[in-house]
């Protein structure tokens, strides 16, 4: 007598599969950030750094004085293949004196068809430079969310340290933009004229 076939078996082996491979991907896409970070501290030696400055900076300008060095910041950007952005900084070098607040500006558009929410992730190279870069402004500081075809002018406002070595002389500020797939698909699941959980613009 042969076997009953096992077709239904099959079927249900074959959807677990690919549930298991669908929260895999999320799951390994949700981590790209901190591989990022990693790979840039480990690897590359670039430091990456997150959090206002504000307390730091306060403590520059109450050393009074006016510094007589002059440093070059270059500004770089760049977006994950994920996330369907332009991104780019609207200068890409300055000229700061330590010790002074500066401020420069980063385009970016979402070219996707739908509202899609993005984190950037900062970086200052040389590493040793990082702990001199205080950022007080900064878009990094919260995810951001753009309508499809949207575009918006982002700010950062930063500071060189007055103690940056001698022997460092220019600096390079980096933003990498992930796209957000936890943001985006709760931003997907809000309701119209719902509240939905991600900030459309840092504070």
């Amino acid at each position: 007598m042969s076997e009953a076939p096992r077709a239904p078996h099959s079927r249900r082996f074959g959807l677990g599969a690919m549930v298991a491979v669908a929260v895999a991907a999320f799951g390994f896409s949700f981590a790209l950030v901190p591989m990022y970070r990693i790979a840039c501290e480990k690897v590359f030696g670039i430091r990456l750094e997150q959090g206002p400055g504000d307390a730091r900076a306060a403590e520059q300008a109450g050393k009074g004085g006016r510094s007589d060095r002059m440093i070059t910041v270059t500004f770089d950007a760049g977006v994950n293949s994920k996330l369907p952005w332009e991104f780019s900084p609207n200068q890409r070098s300055m000229r700061v004196r330590p010790g002074e607040l500066y401020e420069t500006t980063y385009h970016a558009r979402n070219t996707g068809n739908r509202a899609i929410v993005g984190s950037a992730t900062p970086s200052v190279a040389p590493a040793l430079g990082s702990k001199y870069f205080i950022k007080t402004e900064c878009f990094c500081f919260t995810a951001q969310t753009l309508a499809a075809g949207e575009s918006r002018e982002m700010p950062v406002r930063f500071m060189i340290d007055r103690d940056l070595p001698d022997d460092l002389n220019s600096l390079t500020l980096s933003y990498t933009f992930f796209k957000n797939d936890l943001l985006t698909a709760r931003l997907s699941e809000a309701k119209p004229g719902g509240s939905a959980d991600a900030p459309r613009s840092a504070p």
